[in-house]
């Protein structure tokens, strides 16, 4: 991958990341690592920005009503987090053309697919807080969001 692509994507970030190879692997479809055995996926790391991405929308939804039922917050939370939802983010981000993809997720469009649109969000985000903690990770998801800055809670 370019380093100007990186580096790009990292101002779009707004943070430079001290291992850029855990940026890399963010972007690293599973279908690339089957072809390409010495190249991690970027499974685990989506794994971790998942749960990470889900905390940031709880933290918010409690910050906006810290008295709302579970009944109430479940439902938006799990909106927040929807493939549609990350796939835009992944859009704003231009993330589909740095995608390291295999042939067949390529031919198949895999750059615009919103289920790996999706994964590939969420492994930026874990390589985020891996790289720089839940403060910077935090204000991404909000700038996505369109969010006011939270009132962190604890």
């Amino acid at each position: 991958m370019p380093l100007a692509d990186v580096a790009g994507l990292e101002r779009r970030l707004e943070h430079r990341f001290g291992d850029r190879p855990l940026l890399i692997r963010a972007l690293t479809h599973a279908s690339y690592s089957a072809e390409h055995p010495l190249e991690a996926s970027q499974e685990p790391l989506a794994f971790l920005g998942d749960a990470v991405l889900g905390l940031v929308v709880a933290e918010h939804l409690l910050d906006v009503d810290p008295a709302a039922p579970v009944g109430r917050l479940t439902p938006l939370r799990a909106a927040l987090v929807a493939d549609e939802t990350l796939a835009r983010w992944a859009a704003v981000l231009a993330l589909g053309p740095l995608l390291r993809l295999g042939r067949g997720a390529e031919q198949d469009g895999g750059r615009a697919t919103p289920s790996i649109l999706a994964t590939a969000l969420e492994a930026v985000l874990g390589a985020l807080y891996l790289d720089a903690g839940l403060p910077v990770v935090r204000t991404l998801v909000g700038r996505l969001a369109g969010w006011p800055p939270l009132r962190v809670i604890g």
